[in-house]
């Protein structure tokens, strides 16, 4: 026996539908490419978004094809996403940070039709443009009057392209399992891979993201998502906001410190999401300049690990709850967010703040598992590190032109991360699996020690990589970004880490450098890391000799 319910798919642009019903006049304002802030509403953004649609539709982009958006947080890209999901098409967000190989590579593995792309990025596809000869046509996101010059095919300004036609569009329909996206993984090793995202599973994360244990956003807040569009499916905050009617502040290209802390203030914003090196900037910024955040109540920060000095910052200068996130693209991304459960609302002072180190507990939608190499399934204790496998309804089952099977035999996606889960259901992760340290047979995680170091006063930035050894097999090198004009020494480092961590965790040798690698989505780059210090000889490696 069935249901008697009604067949009511979960199709992304009834998002927007239901933001102009019922949020019209909730604002959506930005920090535009261009310079000034502009200023509108979802009933607006709706409107816009049916004409892109409809364009869309003339110029013959279907079920199906894909449309590349290069592109900031703004609301010319917020309208573009409705518009290119509700003509049955694919948003593809392309990391502008990426090398210009490897945009070449995923525009063309997408198979591109249009690219959507802001006026900070016509002159790097100019020098592309004639690798990328899928693409029928460039759409400038700007008007008649910032329109620059350009030998792209077939460009024009979107406001004058969308300008051509009216709102009058009835969204295409089809089923909740239709792709909606895609975004590809920045690809550390080997080429990067494509992640389909689906109307029903979107709708699904971003249901999922708003509920009070996750994201807890509501009508009554003001968003600022610092994180791009082109990050992990932008935390699916463009989906999330517009469903619960909560105001959105697009920043722009402008994500430094002292371009954050102003549209925080200035429009009173009560939540925010961004990677720690945004925090930092801006903490950063108040820091030099006695800065105080009135309104904000709660941050959610993702991307890499939280170092503790940050939350404690947040939570004991500033009065900001922290949200320790973790996903990855193949997620949508969310996986776990660390918010108190009961069983942990007496903690306090460091207790309570090691608590919030911890990557957090699952959402309904997202099942969790930690297994051996032989995917044995380990215990929650809050001790035994496993590798940490997922499932879900929002998460990936395969890679896009990629007929590999991925998951295990019971439907698991191995993160490539190793966690550890108490019995509260937590979750920590303490390396990825390439990264871990592995030490006469033991793990060190280089997270807690990089997380460990950053809190030093003299420290800007921490990363920690296994070197080789005679007699452990691995010990771990912390390599230090020092805080301008400041120096710290080894015995300083080492004697500020002595007593939080066991010691044979302790690192072997420092070294300073004027700055660590980072991934195009601000992940410290081990890879390349390990590639520098490959020969390099730790003291206690001669004296085992």
């Amino acid at each position: 026996m069935f249901g008697l319910m009604q067949d009511w798919p979960l199709l992304c642009h009834r998002v927007i539908d239901h933001a102009a019903a019922n949020h019209g006049t909730r604002q959506v304002i930005s920090r535009s490419v261009e310079g000034p802030i502009h200023t509108t509403d979802y009933a607006a953004v709706r409107a816009n978004a049916l004409r892109v649609a409809k364009r869309l539709d003339r110029d013959g982009v279907k079920l199906g094809d894909r449309v590349a958006t290069l592109a900031w947080n703004t609301w010319r890209h917020l309208e573009a996403w409705y518009g290119i999901m509700g003509v049955g098409a694919l948003y593809h967000t392309v990391n502008p940070r990426l090398f210009p190989d490897q945009i070449v590579w995923i525009l063309n593995h997408a198979e591109d039709r249009v690219i959507m792309t802001d006026l900070s990025f016509v002159p790097l596809l100019e020098k592309l443009a004639d690798k990328l000869p899928k693409v029928e046509r460039y759409i400038i996101l700007t008007d008649k009057a910032h329109m620059p010059a350009t030998a792209l095919r077939n460009a024009v300004a979107y406001d004058e392209w969308i300008g051509e036609v009216d709102d009058d569009f009835a969204w295409k329909q089809f089923d909740e399992n239709t792709a909606a996206g895609m975004c590809y993984t920045s690809g550390t090793t080997g080429d990067p891979k494509g992640v389909v995202y689906s109307h029903r599973s979107n709708v699904l994360h971003s249901m999922i993201a708003a509920t009070p244990d996750a994201m807890n956003t509501s009508s009554r807040d003001v968003v600022l998502p610092v994180v791009p569009m082109f990050h992990a499916n932008g935390w699916g905050l463009a989906l999330t906001c517009p469903m619960v009617g909560a105001s959105m502040i697009m920043p722009g290209p402008k994500l430094d410190g002292a371009s954050i802390y102003e549209l925080l203030n200035d429009y009173r914003v009560t939540c925010s999401a961004a990677v720690p090196t945004v925090w930092m900037m801006l903490l950063q910024h108040m820091e030099a300049n006695a800065g105080k955040l009135p309104y904000l109540n709660r941050v959610v920060i993702g991307g890499s690990s939280c170092p503790r000095a940050i939350t404690q910052k947040f939570q004991d200068v500033y009065g900001v709850d922290v949200i320790h996130a973790w996903g990855m693209t193949e997620m949508s991304p969310l996986g776990t967010l660390c918010t108190i459960k009961p069983d942990h609302a007496e903690l306090t002072g460091d207790a309570k703040l090691d608590l919030l180190m911890k990557q957090g507990h699952t959402p309904f939608g997202v099942e969790m598992k930690i297994t051996d190499d032989d995917n044995k399934t380990l215990p929650w204790d809050g001790t035994t590190f496993g590798r940490l496998k997922v499932r879900g309804p929002a998460v990936t089952k395969t890679y896009f032109k990629v007929p590999d099977q991925i998951l295990d035999d019971e439907g698991y996606f191995d993160t490539g991360d190793v966690s550890t889960i108490d019995r509260t259901g937590y979750m920590q992760i303490t390396d990825r699996s390439k990264d871990v340290i592995k030490s006469g047979g033991e793990w060190i995680s280089s997270i807690e020690l990089e997380n460990l170091a950053v809190g030093h006063p003299k420290v800007m930035e921490a990363a920690v990589i296994g070197i080789t050894h005679p007699k452990w097999g691995e010990r771990p090198l912390l390599i230090i970004v020092p805080k301008k004009d400041q120096t710290p020494t080894k015995d300083e480092l080492l004697g500020f880490m002595q007593g939080k961590i066991a010691s044979w965790w302790m690192p072997d040798d420092m070294v300073l450098v004027e700055e660590i690698p980072h991934t195009a989505t601000g992940k410290i780059q081990k890879t390349a890391l390990r590639t520098r210090f490959k020969d390099y000889v730790l003291p206690t490696a001669t004296a085992a000799e």
